[in-house]
């Protein structure tokens, strides 16, 4: 089981400096001086049935990620997963979190909790985060008693989002196949049936923001995530050997492609590698929703993008096996995908 979140007791103790276990390597430490450079990507539109297609392919290309609007999620919806959030994370007590507490010993546990990567306590740094992780997809791995009682419409309200969000993720994942003129079914079909997780972040304010990071510099392991943020911001992509903050669109969602969508598409699109800042003022929260594949599936690059011409880009890999080395050794950006280039 979890420990109460230092992260909490650092903030709500209003100490002065971090502990040495949050301070981040000095080549990784976020230059906040240029944190004001945003990131210009692409915003679409996808009730603009004649240009969505050609829109998402190139900011796949370009970016990895874009904003999405008259995106059929509820807006009501949208905003009330961020005050659940933030009720759970600001008014809750933590002797209810822990009720909820996620195992630490394993990789990608359901609960509360404040520590990603597995390993020794004292060789891993610590992002200045907690998070409760939500199973949603398949529906065998969804057990609302595990999610917190209060406020009432809780868990009612995690299921609405989850279904919604997967039916946005595979409409996605059709658009960009089809930009590669692919079957729409194309990615899903490699991908297999998706195994949804649900994220919910929480940054308190830091005191150092300068040596810390909320959430350290990584792409997502599996095919294609959905994001939305509050008015904080913190969000920052890499592009062009710079960081670039990702200013939040509001009732827009994010959309950043993952690994094995690189995978599939042999590199044609690029995950999104991104990290998270902190500051010292205000909280920040963001809800992520992960879409993966099941972790016996084997992803490979699409047949029908390889010829003589264009071989595979990257050897096949089992998905689990993916993710077990992700959480074993840690992101360090890329690193895991670079590993399956031929």
């Amino acid at each position: 089981m979890e420990t109460p979140s230092r992260v909490e007791a650092v903030a709500k103790g209003g100490l002065p400096q971090v502990p040495s276990q949050y301070i981040q390597p000095t080549d990784a430490r976020p230059n906040l001086h240029h944190a004001g450079d945003t990131a210009p990507i692409p915003t679409v539109d996808l009730s603009s049935s004649d240009s969505v297609r050609e829109a998402i392919g190139n900011a796949c290309r370009n970016w990895g990620a874009f904003h999405v609007v008259n995106h059929g999620v509820p807006i009501h919806l949208l905003d009330r997963m961020r005050a659940l959030g933030l009720s759970f994370f600001q008014d809750c007590p933590m002797e209810e979190k822990l009720r909820y507490a996620c195992d630490s010993s394993s990789a990608a546990s359901e609960g509360y909790g404040s520590r990603m990567l597995l390993g020794a306590e004292d060789d891993v740094v610590l992002d200045w985060r907690d998070y409760f992780d939500h199973h949603t997809f398949p529906l065998s791995r969804r057990n609302p008693s595990r999610w917190p009682l209060h406020p009432p419409d809780y868990r009612e309200v995690v299921e609405e989002y989850g279904n919604e969000m997967k039916k946005l993720a595979q409409k996605l994942l059709g658009i960009i196949s089809e930009s590669l003129s692919l079957p729409s079914s194309s990615i899903e079909e490699a991908v297999g049936e998706i195994y949804q997780n649900i994220t919910m972040s929480y940054y308190p304010p830091c005191p150092q923001p300068e040596l810390t990071l909320g959430l350290q510099s990584h792409s997502d392991m599996g095919a294609i995530t959905l994001l939305i943020q509050d008015d904080v911001g913190g969000l920052q992509l890499y592009k062009d050997s710079q960081w670039l903050t990702v200013p939040p669109v509001s009732h827009a969602i994010l959309v950043l492609i993952a690994d094995q969508t690189e995978i599939i598409t042999n590199g044609i699109y690029k995950s999104a590698q991104h990290r998270a800042i902190t500051n010292a003022n205000r909280a920040r929260l963001s809800v992520a929703t992960f879409h993966d594949p099941s972790k016996t599936a084997r992803i490979a690059p699409a047949s029908h993008l390889i010829n003589q011409q264009s071989k595979p880009s990257y050897k096949e890999v089992v998905y689990g096996q993916y993710v077990s080395s992700w959480y074993s050794k840690g992101p360090e950006g890329k690193r895991n995908l670079d590993a399956l280039l031929c």
